[in-house]
């Protein structure tokens, strides 16, 4: 991990840092949130882009001369692309943004405002909600086998109003108050410029998820908290359209993002959990999709029960890839993914 080193004094208060991997139409929208914004802080933007095949690079210069641009010859992956912005932010404050998350007026203000008001604050994210206003999982616990198997057995959804049950995502509490938390998302997050100085960039070993847990890991080492605003609104595409899946359908692409979280999911066991972390959360997900896969084959034959069993059983083939490209969450695959 390289650091953020400053060659001189901010000269904007937040660096908003984008990277898009053809995502053209909703990154122009993002950019065009950030420009009809009402806004009293001043920033930059930054895009990097993941050598997108969508002409979304050529659009960022074409339509928005005042971003600049970092265009990458090949998919840094999440983490290292981030870490390409921050190594040319320029603001006292650095912020993440996803390119499917757009600023609701006002945001940023606010959000400087509280970082401003809270100096022990280190980083910080907002409310994330959909397009129809309903609220995503914005304010969450660190990951862990039991946070993991509460997930995987559906008792965290069906028992979500308690705090035992509901802890992963904080469901139990209201969305509109405000507080510490362990880690907040990557689609939105506000970071201070000497917190990023002193623990370095995003870990690049994350190549896709869990790079924004890590990060907040570190904050909290370092003696700063971590704050969740709810009067920071960011509309969030990418939520929106998982809730629109049913179940995971196990497509080229689907079978490439469950190996990339499967792999981030053990790499991150490994170094906060251990050997023994890493293992346990291997052991749920494949015991778990066992499970699903025995109980789908034993009902009468109908194509729903038979196409889960399938993707359970395809599930455990993931798992145990990952595992040993890992080498049980050692060593990060060579990259790009």
């Amino acid at each position: 991990m390289s650091k953020l080193v400053s060659n001189s004094a901010p000269t904007v208060d937040v660096s908003v840092v984008i990277v898009s991997f053809n995502t053209r139409e909703v990154l122009r929208e993002c950019l065009q949130t950030l420009e009809r914004k009402t806004s009293k802080v001043t920033y930059e933007t930054i895009v990097v882009d993941n050598a997108s095949a969508d002409g979304s690079a050529d659009m960022v210069e074409k339509e928005f001369p005042g971003v600049r641009l970092v265009r990458s010859a090949v998919n840094l992956g999440f983490a290292a692309a981030n870490n390409r912005g921050f190594s040319l932010a320029r603001g006292r404050y650095v912020s993440q943004l996803n390119s499917d998350a757009f600023v609701q007026p006002g945001a940023l203000d606010l959000a400087v405002q509280h970082m401003d008001a809270k100096p022990e604050v280190g980083l910080s994210g907002g409310r994330l909600v959909g397009r129809d206003g309903s609220w995503q999982a914005s304010v969450r616990k660190f990951p862990s086998p039991l946070n993991e198997a509460l997930s995987l057995t559906g008792l965290a959804a069906k028992y979500s109003r308690s705090r035992f049950f509901g802890r992963a995502d904080r469901t139990w509490a209201d969305p509109l108050e405000p507080g510490p938390a362990d880690w907040v998302p990557g689609a939105f997050t506000l970071i201070r410029r000497e917190v990023l100085e002193q623990i370095g960039h995003l870990d690049e070993r994350f190549f896709l998820y869990f790079d924004d847990v890590d990060l907040c890991q570190r904050v909290k080492a370092h003696g700063y908290s971590v704050w969740y605003f709810p009067d920071v609104v960011v509309t969030h595409v990418g939520g929106e359209s998982a809730r629109a899946v049913s179940h995971l359908a196990l497509s080229s692409s689907g079978v490439q993002l469950v190996l990339w979280r499967m792999r981030s999911q053990l790499l991150y066991h490994r170094k906060y959990h251990g050997a023994f972390g890493a293992w346990l959360t291997m052991m749920l997900e494949t015991s778990w999709n066992r499970l699903r896969a025995l109980s789908n084959s034993r009902r009468p034959k109908g194509r729903a029960q038979l196409g889960k069993a399938q993707e359970a059983r395809n599930l455990i083939a993931i798992i145990k890839q990952a595992w040993r490209e890992t080498d049980g969450g050692q060593v990060c695959p060579p990259k790009p993914w």
